[in-house]
């Protein structure tokens, strides 16, 4: 599958999960995207938040920038999606 197909994939996935969640769902998706995004800080290193922001307003996104957007709408599909259908509270522990 091409980075472009899989990335507007995820997009699609995110808009249809966002749309047919309540504001608390997406809240706590907020809340767990921003300690993954710590723990991986504490872990490795602060990430580049000013170089980042600044493609994902572009136009057009190169290869690199297609695979990291889309790696990053994985999370985030999982995490929210996860939300959605109730995490298994063993599996969390």
């Amino acid at each position: 599958m091409s980075d472009t197909l899989q990335f507007q994939q995820y997009l699609k996935l995110a808009d249809q999960l966002a749309l047919n969640t309540t504001r608390e769902d997406l809240d706590q998706c907020t809340r767990l995207l921003a300690f993954n995004l710590a723990h991986y800080e504490a872990e490795y290193e602060q990430l580049p938040l000013d170089e980042t922001l600044e493609f994902v307003y572009l136009d057009f996104l190169n290869e690199e920038q297609l695979k990291l957007l889309s790696s990053g709408l994985e999370t985030m599909v999982g995490m929210l999606g996860g939300i959605v259908q109730g995490f298994d509270t063993k599996e969390i522990h």
